[in-house]
């Protein structure tokens, strides 16, 4: 059994891409997927389990076979809480979903999945948008 955490964000067709990713691994039939959202703004007081991403990801993943447990957290540096998690949950990897942009953009405005990349000691699974 190995276990692999998809942090997702608010664009589902891209929670889509990360869950299909983790559906093609091997041994699917072996996988626990943590799908893992971090609320930065959550006025209304939503769970992981209401977040568009998290659901779409969620039913693409037990769909497909793969047992799930979904995760959150209250906000703070998204990068950062996503390696912390990872490191809590002694997961075997993390599957991000990564979004095009500019180098110029990435150099101003940062990269959550770049962060994650740089940042953990676990094996980085990148993903883009599902076609």
């Amino acid at each position: 059994m190995y276990e692999v955490l998809i942090p997702v964000d608010d664009d589902e067709e891209r929670a889509r891409a990360q869950a299909a990713a983790v559906a093609d691994l091997p041994g699917r039939d072996e996988i626990v997927a943590h799908v893992f959202h971090v609320f930065t703004d959550n006025p209304s007081g939503a769970s992981v389990g209401q977040h568009g991403g998290a659901r779409r990801a969620r039913d693409s993943l037990e769909d497909a076979g793969v047992e799930v447990e979904l995760h959150e957290d209250g906000g703070g540096n998204p990068g950062g809480l996503i390696v912390e998690t990872a490191d809590d949950l002694d997961v075997d990897a993390i599957c991000v979903g990564a979004r095009k942009r500019s180098p110029a953009g990435k150099a101003l405005l940062g990269s959550t999945s770049q962060d994650v990349i740089l940042s953990s000691d676990r094996p980085v699974i990148v993903t883009g948008k599902s076609k």
